[in-house]
């Protein structure tokens, strides 16, 4: 019972860490312009959290666990500012479940390997993340109009919404994000799956 009463506790305070990796990126305005900043933290913070409990547990299926949860718990925080008078595209809830499965499909194909989940399903995460966020994103009715429309009132000043520049296909966020996420993914899971052995 404690072992997975543990599992849980630290699952949920890490979902705070992953939702609000850069702040900025769990809110509609600046999870769009700032694309390829979501994708680094959100591939490389799923990683490193699945891939600890997977292996803690050694349990396929634990990755999804985590992302189900952290799931749950945004859709909570999304209720909460929709019932504040946001609206309901004021916060849009990231695909982790997706993600987390195909690093489950891995540590379970390999027959519970650490190290291909580490590098196999790292790398899937990192690529997969921002394809599923992207498609997530396209279905937000206008993000530059909520952003100016209802500003949050703890924003700073220098993070203040401005319109993007049509950019060409070198500046292309998914590009971007699945590149980088992929290459930072996989050495950040190593570090988690390391401080699991000491």
């Amino acid at each position: 019972t404690t072992h997975y009463l543990f599992i849980v506790v630290v699952a949920v305070n890490s979902t705070l860490l992953t939702i609000n990796a850069g702040d900025y990126i769990f809110y509609t305005d600046w999870m769009w312009t700032s694309f390829v900043v979501f994708s680094i933290s959100q591939s490389t913070m799923l990683a490193v959290g699945a891939i600890y409990y997977m292996l803690f547990t050694g349990v396929p299926g634990t990755a999804t666990y985590y992302a189900t949860i952290m799931t749950i718990y945004t859709w909570v925080a999304k209720g909460a500012w929709f019932a504040l008078g946001y609206p309901y595209d004021f916060i849009v809830v990231p695909v982790w479940i997706p993600s987390a499965m195909l690093l489950d499909l891995t540590y379970w194909a390999t027959r519970r390997n650490k190290h291909a989940a580490i590098i196999i399903g790292g790398s899937l995460v990192g690529l997969s993340l921002p394809l599923f966020n992207m498609v997530n994103l396209l279905l937000v009715r206008d993000p530059l109009e909520v952003a100016f429309k209802y500003p949050r009132p703890t924003l700073p000043a220098y993070m203040t919404p401005i319109e993007p520049q049509v950019g060409k296909f070198y500046n292309s966020p998914v590009a971007l994000g699945s590149g980088a996420g992929a290459v930072l993914t996989v050495p950040i899971a190593a570090l988690g799956a390391k401080l699991n052995t000491w």
